[in-house]
C-alpha cells in the first residue's frame, strides 16, 4: 500500500513538473528567461516583437521563454505580458555577440539563381517562415533536446556568411557532417508540421514541439515522415544527404523559438555540447 501510494505521488510530480529549460543567453541568436509575477493558475500571455512567447510553469508561478532573433540590436528591449485585464512590460537586456566569419565557394547557380528560380525560392521562403512562426497552444515535453544525427560540427550558428566572397544572412542553424544515409532522428516527440523539397534546403523536415517551437532539418537523403504525423523522441525523420545548396552530406538543424531562428546548442545539456567536435 505504501509503495503503491508512492507511485502515486511520484507520478504526479512529474506530470505537474515543468519542462527542463535550454541555456539563458540574451544575445543576438539566443534566448532568454523572465520570470513572470502572476501567480494565477491560467497562464499569462506574453509577446514579443509581435509574436506570441512560450510560457511555462516556474516555481509557483510562470516563466517566459523568449527567442533573440539574430537581427536584434543589443540594449534594451520588452516582453509584453497579459493576464486577463492587467497587462506589464518586462524589460530585459540583449548583449552584443560577435559571431565568426566564413567564406563559401559555391556554383554560381546557387549563388545568383535565375528569375524563374527566384520566384520559387520567394514562394518557399513563404512557406518556411509561416512554418517557423506557427503557434500550437501545447507545451513542449521538454526544452532539452539530444543530438538528431551523430557527427561532426562542421558550421556552428551564427557564421557571418560570404559565398564565392559576396556576404549573406549569417548561419541560422547548426550543420552536423556525417555520410550519407547517416539516420537522422527527433530530438523531442513533435508533429511534422511540413516536408518538401526546396532550393535551397533540399529534403526538409519540420516538427512543431508546441507554443511557437519548432525544429528544422535539412539536406535529406531522404524522408521518413509525413505531415501531420506524431512522433516521439527519438523517431527517424530521415537520412543524411546533400540535397539542395550544400557541398557535401550534413544536416543543418535549425531552432525556431517564437519565430526567431536561435542557436540549437542552448537546448542540448552542456554535457552533450562540450562532447561535441567543433570547427
Amino acid at each position: 500500500m505504501l509503495a503503491w501510494l508512492l507511485l502515486v505521488l511520484l507520478s504526479a510530480a512529474a506530470a505537474a513538473a515543468p519542462p527542463a529549460l535550454p541555456q539563458p543567453l540574451p544575445v543576438p541568436g539566443g534566448v532568454a528567461l523572465l520570470p513572470l509575477e502572476a501567480a494565477a493558475r491560467e497562464p499569462p500571455v506574453a509577446y514579443y516583437d509581435g509574436r506570441r512567447v512560450l510560457v511555462l510553469p516556474h516555481e509557483g508561478g510562470w516563466l517566459a521563454v523568449v527567442g533573440i532573433p539574430l537581427s536584434a540590436a543589443p540594449g534594451e528591449h520588452v516582453l509584453q505580458v497579459r493576464h486577463g485585464a492587467a497587462a506589464r512590460r518586462y524589460p530585459f537586456t540583449v548583449h552584443p555577440k560577435q559571431y565568426a566569419e566564413q567564406h563559401l565557394t559555391l556554383p554560381e547557380r546557387l549563388v545568383h539563381p535565375s528569375p524563374a528560380e527566384l520566384q520559387r525560392i520567394r514562394r518557399e521562403a513563404r512557406r518556411l517562415r509561416a512554418a517557423l512562426t506557427h503557434w500550437r497552444p501545447v507545451a513542449p515535453e521538454t526544452l532539452l533536446f539530444s543530438w538528431p544525427v551523430q557527427g561532426e560540427v562542421s558550421s556552428p550558428f551564427g557564421l557571418r556568411r560570404f559565398l564565392n566572397g559576396e556576404p549573406r544572412r549569417p548561419h541560422s542553424g547548426l550543420d552536423i557532417a556525417a555520410p550519407q544515409g547517416t539516420p537522422v532522428r527527433a530530438p523531442a516527440a513533435g508533429r511534422v508540421l511540413d516536408t518538401g523539397r526546396f532550393f535551397f534546403n533540399g529534403n526538409t523536415v519540420v516538427l512543431d514541439h508546441g507554443q511557437g517551437l519548432i525544429t528544422l532539418y535539412c539536406h535529406l537523403a531522404r524522408i521518413a515522415v509525413a505531415p501531420g504525423q506524431e512522433v516521439a523522441a527519438g523517431a527517424l525523420l530521415g537520412t543524411v544527404g546533400m540535397s539542395g545548396r550544400a557541398t557535401g552530406p550534413h544536416l543543418h538543424w535549425g531552432v525556431s523559438l517564437n519565430g526567431a531562428l536561435v542557436d540549437p546548442r542552448l537546448f542540448l545539456p552542456p554535457e552533450d555540447v562540450a562532447a561535441a567536435t567543433t570547427p
